[in-house]
């Protein structure tokens, strides 16, 4: 799995992407995460990353100060952009986590990513946490939301890799497999990636979804 197939995959879900959010399973927990995502991110300055569709863009967007979302398909970014914001007026632009410019003194005060963090191999998360430090700035919140592993409900998982990265086979739009990375880290494992690179980590659990706090350093 690269990125490049990555990359790929979501481009070619953008206009089902939000499917996901619809199981009925599921609503009780993610009105409860978004109400803490709402309250977290109340009049703060966000830099949101891998925003996607905009799904979280607008819901958060009317209590935030300011936003300026970013991901890496431009056919995600027109789906977010085309949302309505009757409040703050997100700013949208195309851009990889993995390379963002520095942000200027006072320009955000929070970043926030949903549903991005189990795409990341565990070998790679410490040096993403150290850019998002630089592109947020440091003192800023981070606010992370994903999924649990839910037995009978989520993907089952297909490999586990040497570095103990879980992976999914998930089904392109044009009926090809592919092998995506899919990680369900533990409270403790959190706690332990984070604990060097931040300060404050809070972790909030509920039965689908897991949501960290911290303060980037």
């Amino acid at each position: 799995m690269t990125e490049e197939t990555m990359r790929e995959y979501y481009a070619q879900r953008a206009q089902t992407l939000e499917q996901v959010y619809q199981r009925p399973e599921r609503q009780a927990d993610l009105q409860e995460m978004q109400q803490r995502v709402c309250e977290l991110l109340k009049n703060h300055q966000v830099l949101e990353v891998a925003c996607g569709t905009g799904y979280w863009t607008e819901k958060f967007a009317p209590h935030a100060q300011s936003v300026y979302a970013t991901d890496i398909n431009q056919p995600m970014l027109d789906l977010a952009q085309a949302k309505n914001y009757p409040d703050v007026k997100p700013e949208f632009a195309l851009a990889n986590i993995y390379d963002l410019p520095d942000a200027k003194e006072g320009q955000y005060s929070a970043c926030f990513a949903g549903f991005f963090w189990s795409h990341v191999k565990r070998e790679e998360q410490a040096a993403l946490l150290v850019k998002l430090s630089k592109g947020a700035g440091k003192g800023s919140l981070l606010v992370l939301m994903d999924n649990n592993y839910i037995e009978g409900s989520s993907t089952p998982i297909a490999r586990t890799d040497a570095e103990g990265n879980t992976f999914q086979f998930r089904i392109r739009a044009d009926g090809e497999r592919v092998l995506i990375v899919k990680n369900f880290p533990t409270d403790s494992a959190l706690r332990k990636k984070f604990g060097p690179l931040v300060r404050d980590i809070r972790v909030v659990r509920n039965e689908h979804y897991w949501l960290l706090t911290c303060i980037l350093k």
